[in-house]
């Protein structure tokens, strides 16, 4: 990761609808005017009519953030997905490369999908996303990415820590609260992942929620793998639970029932979810806090930096302290 740890430029200033469309016509396109902006915040991702064909999808990477090894690694393992049948929206190759340069920026284009997210109350889908997760697993545990990064306290919990405090952005009076709070949750987490010294990590997803898959017509499809990295299997399942913890287990078990259909689950990962779930949150407030100087952030998370959110990321903290200091919301499989 190449990016600094607070970032205080401006990083698509230049990148106009005229640049998006100058950018793809360098490929040999030919764009019929029409640029709509996709809900994507850390990096520019548009749908670009074209004359004679269908709309393409165009990603622009943030500025700085991946290396070039980084992105290609990326584009590597959606390649071999795709080998393998598993249904992933992967980068298109033109001219011998998937990544492509205008001018400051970089960027891949794709096939436009249609669909929407999955319904987690309807238990088929729960169980089709287990399915299609264990197949990514199975062939994402053949190696380790060697570019891309590994999932740990440090990247995800003791880092955004630095982030927050650097940032001044804090009131001064949750400073305090909030220092103790992260040292105290970061030392539980780092005890917890101490019982697991031998997980295995692997490539995963690392950022599976609901609005990175699409469906339409009872097909799934997998997008966004910009996130990609090395880490255990829970990672990629965790996130696709939600409500209370019965409603949870219910969902849990729908999940693991479809992903035991083509790779085992090791239920012992449990353990680690309330551990994700705190370096998650706390992670979150430190890339808005990275981000804050871009004024995409700033016009569509007008409530982040008042003393109401940090009143309530503090409440967050102390929620995730009690849990882990407890270990009441263990999962268990029904």
């Amino acid at each position: 990761m190449t990016d600094d740890l607070i970032s205080s430029e401006i990083p698509y200033a230049t990148l106009t609808p005229d640049h998006v469309l100058d950018a793809i016509e360098s490929l040999g396109y030919q764009c019929d005017g029409r640029v709509l902006a996709l809900n994507s915040y850390e990096n520019r991702v548009y749908q670009i009519g074209l004359e004679d064909h269908s709309p393409i999808v165009a990603k622009f990477y943030r500025p700085g953030r991946w290396a070039l090894d980084t992105i290609l690694e990326e584009h590597d393992f959606a390649a071999e997905l795709v080998e393998f049948d598993i249904p992933v929206v992967k980068p298109i190759e033109k001219n011998q490369t998937t990544l492509f340069n205008f001018e400051e920026f970089q960027f891949s284009i794709y096939d436009r999908k249609l669909g929407h997210a999955p319904e987690l109350d309807q238990f088929s889908h729960l169980k089709q996303l287990g399915r299609l997760l264990a197949r990514l697993h199975a062939v994402g545990s053949r190696y380790r990415f060697v570019h891309r990064h590994t999932l740990s306290s440090q990247l995800l919990g003791f880092d955004a820590k630095e982030v927050i405090l650097k940032q001044n952005l804090l009131p001064n009076y949750l400073q305090e609260s909030y220092e103790n709070l992260s040292t105290n949750l970061l030392q539980l987490i780092e005890n917890q992942f101490s019982l697991f010294d031998n997980l295995p990590f692997f490539r995963i997803h690392g950022d599976f929620h609901l609005g990175n898959v699409l469906t339409r017509d009872n097909i799934f499809w997998i997008v966004d793998l910009d996130d990609c990295c090395n880490g255990p299997a829970i990672q990629d399942l965790w996130m696709l639970l939600s409500g209370e913890k019965h409603e949870r287990e219910a969902q849990l078990s729908e999940l693991v029932n479809g992903y035991n259909e083509f790779y085992d689950f090791d239920q012992s990962q449990l353990a680690l979810v309330e551990s994700l779930r705190t370096l998650r949150i706390l992670n979150y407030a430190a890339w808005l806090s990275r981000r804050w100087n871009d004024p995409a952030f700033q016009m569509n998370f007008p409530w982040f930096n008042t003393p109401r959110y940090w009143e309530e990321h503090i409440q967050s903290l102390q929620e995730q302290l009690y849990v882990l200091q407890n270990g009441e919301e263990i999962l268990q499989l029904h």
